[in-house]
């Protein structure tokens, strides 16, 4: 298994780390359980941004994923170059996730982008 593949298993369970935060800094309790999404509705500031970026990460990942399986299909000979794409997607999510939970938006947004780019570029590099 490549280095990119166990990157997307890592992107996949990267929204639920957003969860655990959303949910420790909200005051989640067990009863909470019974209806977590209404609970993390209804919360605000840190857990309301770990929240955001749970659901961001949920739409990002199957992009991400779809990319390196493309990359992987068409036997992309640079695959040292696809495993490096792959970290440094994972690093963007990561430092992502940190600018949404520290409230740096415009910060924030040019992360998303270079994530964006990230992913076109296992295209790219598929070619």
């Amino acid at each position: 298994m490549t280095v990119a593949l166990w990157c997307v298993l890592i992107a996949i369970f990267l929204p639920y780390v957003c969860t655990i935060v959303a949910k420790a800094t909200g005051g989640f309790r067990l009863k909470d359980n019974y209806d977590p999404r209404d609970f993390l509705d209804s919360v605000d500031g840190v857990a309301r941004r770990a929240h955001a970026a749970q659901l961001n990460s949920f739409e990002v990942t199957p992009a991400f994923a779809a990319a390196v399986i493309v990359a992987h299909l068409v036997g992309t000979a640079q695959l040292v170059t696809v495993n490096v794409l792959a970290v440094l997607f994972i690093t963007s999510r990561l430092l992502y996730i940190i600018c949404y939970l520290a409230d740096w938006a415009a910060l924030r947004s040019v992360v998303w982008f270079i994530g964006m780019g990230l992913i076109a570029s296992f295209f790219f590099v598929s070619i």
